[in-house]
Order: structure tokens, then C-alpha cells, then sequence
């Protein structure tokens, strides 16, 4: 055939594979999730999520230490305390788990950068993302009282040495509020990175098993999204980056390539996007009885964020991936 254009030319080796390809994997791009309870005195594996542990406090710092030193530049805290109550005291109480966390953390490791997940869910008594009263199994989560409480623990986070502070509750307003609440603080050099599209999903089912955190009574969809609204997204992004948010995430992600990828053509500004709980538990599920190849198929995935615009990944298999990158 007389072919002007073969674009199997550029696919013969793997060298010329390498030398055009248009997207890597980079040790920059991963950020570990790490759950560190008061309720433990040694790690406890969460048995939907294989690999995955309940950390006591100091052998949390030793994980993140680990980790450091292989490489990720960055953890994600999910506080689970010891008491709960309706107001969620300890997510903003100076010395709950996670300021105490932050501030062993930084201690240890200067150079890590420490997000913390800035939500109320795992410190309610009732498992919602805010301040709620239940009528007909229904739960009404009052949206400004909620931010109230957001603020707080947003600037207790940042006193403790948070270099970023993530809200993923969805509340309205809540992004320029704490922004407000971190510069009237002081903390005018924290970072803001929003879960700023957060999808009420199937896929978050493991991660209330590791964070202690499902709702008694009632779902949360009545402040995350409806995944099947894409230009509600967008409205969504573009409130809290009107509202000063440094950082924007896209939650869950694989399901959300589409959404993904939207922001970062629209708004341009650093992208994160959360590899959330049931993927990962659905790949390792799959991989333990040998359907696929876990490697090959984590990889995949991660480029695919890559491909969709992902300038970070927030991944529980942050570590493996580096390992399989060296390798």
C-alpha cells in the first residue's frame, strides 16, 4: 500500500515508544493517603482495602517516614478519634489526632508536605459531613452552621504545621470561608486544595470502613453531587475557585475522566484527583484471583488521570507505584 502517513512506524520499539510518548508517571505526581486513629496501639489492617491500615500515631509517622524517604513528596490525614460527639469537637480541638499528627509529622519529616482532610464525618456522632437533625431517616445538614465548624478545624490544621488544608465536605461557601478564617489567622501561606467536584459515589463504600465514618442514618446526597451532572461541576469549580481555592479536585476518579479533564481545560489551575477507595478495592480484588495484572492495570489507570489533565494523584497505591517505576 502506498501510505504516506504509518503511525506504527513510531510504535516499533520501545525506544521509539519512550521517545514520543506524551505522558509519564513522575515520584511528584503521588500523594499517599494515611488514616491515622486514636483508637489503636498497632497497625489494623481495613480488610476491604488490602494494604491499607488504621495507623496508631507513631507508627503512622514511621509509614510516612518510609515513604518519604522512597520518594512521595506528600500524605493526606484522615483523623479517626477516640470520642464523637454532634458538634465534632475534636476535629478542631488543639490536641485531637490529627494537629497532633501534623505536628509529629512535620517534626519528623520537615520536607514532607502534609495535607489534611478537613471534614467533620469522622468526628460526628452520626457520620455526616456537618452539623444535622434527622427527621423520617432523613438526615438536614445545616450548610453555615457546618462551615462554622469547617473553619475551625481548617486554622487549628494550619496551627499544628499544615502546609494544605483540604475541605471535602461540599458545603456551600465553605472555601471562602476558610480562606478568610486562614488569613485573619495568619496562616496566609496555607494552601487551599478543594475537593471542589465531590460526587456522592458507590466507590467511597471501603473508605467509611477505614475512616469510621458512614452516615447512621440517611445518605449525603443532598450536598455531594449527582454524578450524573457534569455542567453543575463546572458551576461547582468555579465557585471555589472564585472563592480562592489554590488547588482543585475531582472526586471519584475514574468514573470522572470527563470531569477531569473539563477543569483543567477550563480553569488551568493545579488539578488533583482522587483514585478512590472501591477502585482500588476492585483492582485488587480482581488481581488476587488472577483476573488481571495489578501492576499493568494500576499504571494504566494512573496515565489515564495523567492523559485527563491530573497534575496530582491521590492514590493508596502511592508507594507501590514508585517501586514498580524503578523497577
Amino acid at each position: 500500500m502506498n501510505l504516506p502517513r504509518r503511525p506504527r512506524r513510531l510504535r516499533s520499539t520501545a525506544a521509539l515508544r519512550d521517545l514520543v510518548r506524551e505522558h509519564s508517571l513522575e515520584p511528584n505526581d503521588f500523594i499517599l493517603p494515611l488514616f491515622v486513629s486514636e483508637k489503636v496501639d498497632a497497625p489494623v489492617p481495613v480488610l476491604s482495602m488490602p494494604g491499607v491500615c488504621q495507623w496508631p500515631l507513631e507508627a503512622m509517622v514511621e509509614e510516612a517516614a518510609a515513604a518519604h524517604a522512597q520518594g512521595i513528596a506528600s500524605v493526606l490525614l484522615f483523623g479517626i478519634p477516640e470520642h464523637k460527639d454532634e458538634q465534632a469537637t475534636q476535629a478542631y480541638a488543639e490536641d485531637g489526632i490529627v494537629q497532633r499528627a501534623v505536628r509529629a509529622l512535620k517534626a519528623r519529616c520537615p520536607g514532607l508536605v502534609v495535607i489534611t482532610d478537613v471534614c467533620l464525618c469522622e468526628f460526628m456522632s452520626h457520620g455526616h459531613c456537618g452539623v444535622a437533625r434527622f427527621e423520617d431517616g432523613r438526615a438536614h445538614v445545616h450548610n453555615d452552621a457546618s462551615v462554622e465548624l469547617l473553619v475551625k478545624a481548617a486554622i487549628s490544621h494550619a496551627a499544628a504545621g499544615a502546609d494544605i488544608v483540604a475541605p471535602s465536605d461540599m458545603m456551600d461557601g465553605r472555601i471562602g470561608a476558610i480562606r478568610r478564617g486562614l488569613d485573619a489567622a495568619g496562616f496566609t501561606d496555607t494552601v487551599v486544595m478543594s475537593y471542589a467536584a465531590k460526587f456522592a459515589s458507590a466507590f467511597y463504600g471501603p473508605f467509611r470502613d477505614a475512616a469510621e465514618s458512614a452516615p447512621k442514618a440517611g445518605d449525603r446526597r443532598s450536598y455531594q453531587m449527582d454524578s450524573a451532572n457534569a455542567l453543575e461541576a463546572l458551576r461547582e469549580v468555579a465557585l471555589d475557585v472564585e472563592e480562592g481555592a489554590d488547588i482543585v479536585m475531582v472526586k471519584p476518579g475514574m468514573p470522572c475522566l470527563d470531569i477531569l479533564w473539563r477543569v483543567k481545560e477550563r480553569f488551568a489551575l493545579p488539578t488533583a484527583v482522587y483514585n478512590v477507595s472501591g477502585e482500588y478495592a476492585m483492582v485488587k480484588a480482581a488481581a488476587a484471583r488472577g483476573w488481571i495484572d495489578e501492576r499493568a492495570t494500576v499504571l494504566e489507570q494512573m496515565l489515564a488521570f495523567k492523559r485527563a489533565g491530573a497534575d496530582l494523584i491521590i492514590t493508596y497505591w502511592a508507594r507501590e507505584i514508585l517501586g514498580w517505576l524503578r523497577a
